[in-house]
């Protein structure tokens, strides 16, 4: 039993190494990373059902986490990469600037082993809330309000769910689409996906309010979606 109990450690211990990628590699699916994103946002807002016009129309930011993987081994949890992207400005009220990459985790992350991936939107409905997730990490339901968004492009934005939260969550897996809650996850800057996109070492808060990053070609695709379909910010 001893001896099953060292091979074990030992063979755990060597799974990093085993499973490491160059930075080549590395950097390459950061760029994929926000090929998905523009993509998982083009193809939900072609959806009938999809989230209302006049959220989005008032939304300062959209996280976008394609393929979100939720583990079904050890204890459950999820965990993601995708980009944040908002309007630029300091009320955020102009063009869609420069992403920002993100990191979704939620629970006790293990293994993503039997898992199903999942598309997640988030938009960001107010000031505080855009402020707070550029500079920390911020747990969803503590840090900042969440809630799952209502759907329907006729919605009215004024919900209780737009006027309680500061952050509005919705779900695609196998073709559904509906609002879910995160309450209990938590959203953090990717500063090391910001270093490996953009050649240098940049925060988010400086991407975004900033607005002296080039955006990648890789963020065209997401950029050119929302700016066609809510150019500006309404009151």
């Amino acid at each position: 039993m001893k001896r099953y109990l060292v091979a074990l450690a030992s063979t755990l211990m060597f799974l990093p190494q085993a499973f490491a990628k160059s930075p080549a590699d590395t950097a390459k699916d950061d760029r994929q990373r926000l090929e998905n994103s523009g993509q998982v946002m083009e193809e939900i807002l072609k959806i009938p059902d999809d989230i209302p016009q006049d959220l989005l129309d008032k939304a300062r930011c959209v996280i976008v986490m394609p393929s979100v993987l939720k583990a079904a081994f050890v204890v459950g949890g999820s965990y993601g990469r995708g980009a944040m992207i908002c309007r630029t400005g300091k009320e955020f009220n102009g063009p869609w600037g420069a992403p920002s990459m993100f990191a979704l985790e939620g629970g006790s992350v293990g293994f993503q082993i039997g898992g199903e991936a999942t598309d997640f939107v988030l938009l960001v409905m107010n000031d505080r809330g855009a402020g707070s997730l550029l500079h920390s990490k911020v747990k969803l339901g503590a840090d900042a309000s969440a809630a799952a968004g209502p759907k329907g492009r006729t919605a009215s934005a004024d919900t209780d769910a737009y006027l309680r939260s500061e952050i509005l969550a919705y779900s695609r897996s196998r073709g559904a689409f509906a609002g879910i809650s995160l309450e209990g996850s938590t959203l953090r800057p990717d500063d090391d996906a910001n270093r490996r996109v953009y050649g240098k070492a940049v925060d988010a808060a400086t991407i975004v309010t900033e607005n002296k990053m080039r955006a990648p070609e890789a963020a065209h695709t997401l950029i050119a979606t929302l700016q066609k379909e809510t150019p500006q910010l309404k009151p």
